[in-house]
C-alpha cells in the first residue's frame, strides 16, 4: 500500500473521530449512487475533511478488490495493451527500492516521495503515460499533460512494448529523480 494512505489510514481515527472499519460500517447502512454523494454526506453530516471523506468512500467501494483486480478491470477489452503496462512497470521499479506501484480503478499511480509517472489505458490501443518532469518542453512526443491536468506535466501515448525505448526511459528517469 501506499505510504501517503496508509499514513493517512493510520491518522483517520484522531482526525475524523473513527477508524476506517468504523466508517465503511456506517457507509454501508447507507445509499449513494455517485462517489460525490458518499464524500458530501460524510463531509456535511460527520465534518470530515473532503481529503478523509474521499479516500473513506473510495476504500470502501474497494473492500474486496485486490490491486491485481484493479489492474486487470483497467485493461478488460483492452488485454493487447498489458504487455506495455507490465514492461512500464517492470522498468519503474528497477528506478530504486523506494518506488511504489499503486492500482487505482482506472489508473496506476507510480510514486517515489510524490507521485512521478501515471499509467491509464486510453484506447483500446493506446496507454497515456502521464511523467512530472518540470520545466521540460514538450515535443513531437513529449505532449502536454493533455487529459491528466495538473497530476502530470506532460503524456506520452504509446501503442507497443517498443515505444519504451531509451528516450523514454530517459524521461522516467529523469521523473524519478525529481520527485524527491
Amino acid at each position: 500500500m501506499d505510504k501517503a494512505l496508509q499514513t493517512m489510514i493510520d491518522n483517520m481515527p484522531e482526525k475524523t473521530g473513527k477508524s476506517l472499519q468504523e466508517w465503511k460500517k456506517l457507509l454501508q447502512k447507507k445509499q449513494f449512487s455517485k462517489h460525490s454523494e458518499g464524500v458530501n454526506y460524510l463531509k456535511k453530516e460527520h465534518k470530515v475533511t473532503h481529503g478523509f471523506a474521499n479516500t473513506i468512500v473510495t476504500l470502501s467501494k474497494e473492500e474486496n478488490t485486490t490491486p491485481d483486480d484493479l489492474v486487470k478491470n483497467q485493461y478488460q477489452g483492452k488485454e493487447s495493451l498489458l504487455p506495455i503496462h507490465d514492461k512500464l512497470v517492470d522498468f519503474v521499479k528497477t528506478l530504486g527500492d523506494d518506488v511504489t506501484i499503486t492500482p487505482k480503478k482506472t489508473s496506476v499511480s507510480v510514486i517515489r516521495n510524490k507521485q512521478f509517472v501515471l499509467i491509464k489505458p486510453a484506447t483500446k490501443t493506446r496507454i497515456d503515460l502521464g511523467l512530472k518532469l518540470k520545466d521540460v518542453p514538450t515535443t513531437d512526443r513529449l505532449l502536454n499533460s493533455g487529459p491528466f491536468g495538473a497530476m502530470c506535466t506532460h503524456r506520452v501515448q504509446l501503442t507497443s512494448t517498443e515505444d519504451l525505448d531509451s528516450e523514454l526511459q530517459s524521461w522516467l528517469t529523469e521523473a524519478y529523480t525529481k520527485a524527491t
